[in-house]
């Protein structure tokens, strides 16, 4: 019996372990451009290559990395965004959702 209760741990600790690690690769997938939700935000991992014509809002200076939605840090190459949940966007891309991170 205690053979079998010392397996059933280690196998479920294991086993939690795989979970966990699997879920945070996932969590840390990029948003491509053409993903469907990206595209209809016209998000761009590069904001100086966002089309100004088409989001007039845009502004020269404007970054995930300081929009209120980013959940990365200041000066982090990606990071989580609010409105692509499980996924990074680049720290240096922008999206037509950007709203100013306060005290930026």
């Amino acid at each position: 019996m205690q053979n079998s209760r010392r397996q059933f741990m280690i196998l479920s600790a294991a086993g939690a372990c795989t979970l966990a690690l699997n879920g945070k690769a996932q969590a840390q997938a990029m948003v491509a451009e053409t993903d469907p939700q990206a595209t209809a935000l016209g998000y761009k991992a590069n904001a100086t290559t966002v089309d100004k014509a088409k989001y007039p809002k845009y502004a020269a200076g404007q970054a995930c990395t300081n929009c209120a939605l980013f959940q990365g840090k200041a000066d982090a190459a990606a990071g989580g965004c609010a409105l692509f949940a499980g996924k990074q966007v680049a720290g240096k891309g922008w999206c037509s959702a950007y709203a100013k991170k306060a005290g930026a």
